[in-house]
């Protein structure tokens, strides 16, 4: 009989902290089974393996991250949506680190929540590009700009590569005031 209190929901909360504190590459069964206060074949009973964990914890992840980044730009349009989506984006992976990193790679095609909640990403991220009319194959590609260029200061960011000492905030407000700008001139 499962633990009373313990659900499938309440194995991917503890994992996503679990994520949040160690790092996504060290989520574990038999960690989340003594965090849970069960033993590991007890586990079996609310998630079927590891990587069904970890890609409930990636639709975890993306829905939280749809979601702030949909309250960000909730009004705005141009620079002050890509502006809001961009801190949106930065504040989720840096408060979320372990989270943020099972947001990163493409979804399989393994799990119908995880390619609905990277669907919403997506869908935020071209509302913010049409603001500066962007379609079709230069939205894609603008939207891959984007992506890059966000992903790359917050994970180097997130693993303390920036030794220099300037301020870390301007610098990644002076690359997505880049971004803007070259979003403007896209076309």
């Amino acid at each position: 009989m499962p633990r009373a209190g313990l659900s499938p929901a309440k194995v991917v909360e503890e994992a996503a902290a679990l994520a949040d504190e160690t790092g996504w590459d060290n989520i574990s069964l038999a960690a989340i089974a003594a965090r849970c206060g069960v033993k590991l074949p007890s586990l079996y009973k609310h998630i079927a393996s590891l990587e069904a964990l970890r890609l409930e914890v990636s639709t975890l992840a993306l829905r939280e991250l749809a979601t702030a980044m949909a309250d960000a730009v909730l009004g705005k349009s141009g620079s002050d949506a890509v502006l809001a989506l961009s801190a949106a984006y930065r504040g989720y992976a840096l408060a979320h680190p372990g989270r943020y990193a099972g947001t990163v790679a493409a979804p399989t095609g393994e799990h119908q929540g995880q390619l609905e909640a990277a669907a919403a990403v997506l869908r935020v991220v071209e509302a913010t590009l049409a603001g500066y009319g962007l379609t079709g194959d230069d939205a894609v590609d603008a939207a891959r700009a984007l992506r890059a260029a966000l992903h790359g200061f917050v994970h180097l960011e997130i693993n303390d590569a920036f030794g220099l000492p300037a301020d870390i905030d301007r610098s990644y407000r002076r690359l997505v005031e880049g971004i803007d700008a070259a979003m403007a001139s896209w076309v």
